[in-house]
């Protein structure tokens, strides 16, 4: 069988290698075609499809904040710049606000402390006192509350998979090619990869490489001798609907560690299960116990009024948690000088999607980074073994 030539492949066709084909073709340095190979072109089991769809500036980490800031402009221009034939696609981006919520003063001091970061580097971040939150949101229980952090612009909600399709079919415009198959073997020679062979049997030779994998992206580097760190993790989502609205009601983020937001005419909320409930895992059965023992009664003692919800449906998605520090895991590995990794992104891959592409655009094109400096997100702290803590991983 011939093999045909791409100077760059992309493994994974959802949001990040959407943006990436999309970063690439849009480029005026770069020439030739990219092709994306996705397993499921009806993304039915993505990670961004089955996401809570929410994008935030309040990280800990300085270049999470940064790919986040770039997220939100990317949306606010979104419509221009993804405009195909004088049709507009609407990411639908709501602005509704992050809340972070402390109950101890080590959490009132651990959000100062961000918020100095975070409005330092161009977010609007504003503290918020327990009378204060009180005052905004009459609906909450705020009495065992130290303070709030709350993103009053930037930060809220979409739609991610209106996201993802309106960066595909840009990047198609401008002559990308998408095929449905799946890499089943990576080839190479010394440090460099050669081609892919896909389950269909054809093979594509290529000058670099992208694997935006997702859950599927560690078997990916295994094949080349690459153990990435990364594992995934099925995080559930429960969709509900409540007698009373909930005024002016953000993206909520308890201390317990559960988050709700508006979505639609009810609410989504979620939480992580514990560490030993939290197995690698692949399958999508929706964790119900997570919400009757835990999940719920968290919520209605935030909300009183959520005692008398009802759940209308629930779902389930994985997150492709890099389990050195849950940071994603950005560029070459040293091994093999032209794979290029965006891996790891442990629940924040639709997020950073247009950071991360533009990012890995750059370093294909110019061989550098050129719009923000990931370079500390590379592979080096993870052979060193030198985690970069983002302690508000939700």
């Amino acid at each position: 069988m011939s093999t045909s030539h791409y100077p760059v492949i992309i493994i994974g066709g959802a949001a990040v290698g959407s943006a990436a084909a999309y970063f690439l073709q849009s480029n005026p340095d770069f020439s030739g075609q990219v092709l994306v190979i996705e397993k499921d072109l009806s993304y039915q089991y993505c990670a961004t499809t089955l996401s809570a769809a929410s994008i935030r500036h309040q990280f800990t980490t300085p270049e999470n904040i940064e790919m986040s800031l770039f997220g939100t402009q990317f949306l606010r221009d979104f419509q221009k710049n993804m405009e195909v034939n004088g049709d507009c696609p609407d990411p639908a981006f709501h602005e509704g606000g992050y809340l972070f919520l402390a109950s101890t003063t080590e959490g009132k001091a651990i959000l100062e402390k961000n918020h100095a970061l975070q409005n330092q580097l161009g977010a609007q971040i504003v503290l918020l006192s327990p009378s204060d939150i009180s005052q905004r949101y009459p609906w909450m229980y705020t009495s065992d509350l130290e303070a709030g952090s709350l993103g009053i612009r930037g930060e809220g909600w979409l739609d991610a998979y209106g996201m993802m399709q309106g960066m595909r079919r840009k990047a198609v415009t401008l002559g990308a090619k998408y095929i449905q198959d799946e890499v089943i073997s990576i080839e190479k020679k010394g440090a460099y990869v050669t081609s892919v062979t896909l389950r269909s049997g054809a093979q594509y030779s290529c000058d670099a490489l992208i694997n935006a994998a997702g859950t599927s992206a560690a078997a990916l580097a295994k094949q080349v001798g690459i153990h990435l760190p990364v594992e995934s993790k099925k995080r559930s989502i429960f969709y509900f609907q409540c007698p009373e609205k909930l005024e002016n009601c953000p993206m909520v983020i308890d201390p317990s560690g559960a988050y709700f937001r508006p979505e639609g005419d009810g609410y989504i909320a979620g939480i992580s299960p514990p560490s030993d409930q939290d197995p690698t895992c692949l399958d999508f059965n929706v964790q119900h116990h997570l919400f009757e023992e835990i999940l719920w009664p968290l919520l209605a003692e935030r909300v009183p009024a959520f005692e008398a919800l009802r759940l209308v449906r629930s779902w389930a998605g994985h997150y492709d948690m890099n389990q050195l520090d849950q940071n994603v895991i950005i560029g070459t590995h040293p091994a093999v000088s032209n794979f290029y990794f965006a891996n790891g992104f442990s629940g924040h891959g639709m997020q950073q999607a247009p950071a991360v592409g533009r990012a890995l655009s750059e370093l294909i094109i110019y061989g550098k980074y050129q719009s923000l400096d990931l370079s500390r997100l590379g592979w080096s702290r993870v052979l060193n073994h030198q985690p970069i803590i983002e302690n508000n991983v939700v």
